[in-house]
């Protein structure tokens, strides 16, 4: 298991276990994070599981690919570490991953 950490708008803490292979929204979705709303289920076909990547991690995650970007454009407030926590799959290297959930969502 991988911990992922979602920080709320408010600063609240979530600490979670995720799974390797599966997604951020997946394991926020399941763990009830407020924020994260995935109206799409995760077909990167909106933009309402939207997080700001801590910026310890952001070289680590890496870049959304062009799909995620156009997507990205109706996001709420973008800022240049913005990605779509269903685009973020977990795996070992990402043990300790800190997400931002923004005040609200496209």
């Amino acid at each position: 298991m991988t911990r992922l950490i979602f920080v709320s708008s408010g600063g609240e803490r979530y600490e979670l276990d995720a799974a390797n292979g599966t997604t951020a929204m997946e394991n926020a979705v399941r763990n009830f994070v407020p924020g994260i709303e995935a109206d799409c289920g995760g077909a990167c076909a909106c933009a309402t599981c939207h997080v700001y990547v801590d910026e310890e991690w952001t070289e680590v995650v890496g870049e959304p690919e062009s799909m995620e970007e156009d997507m990205l454009d109706f996001a709420w407030e973008t800022k240049p570490n913005s990605r779509l926590s269903c685009q973020i799959r977990m795996r070992d290297d990402l043990d300790g991953l800190v997400l931002h959930v923004p005040a609200r969502q496209a």
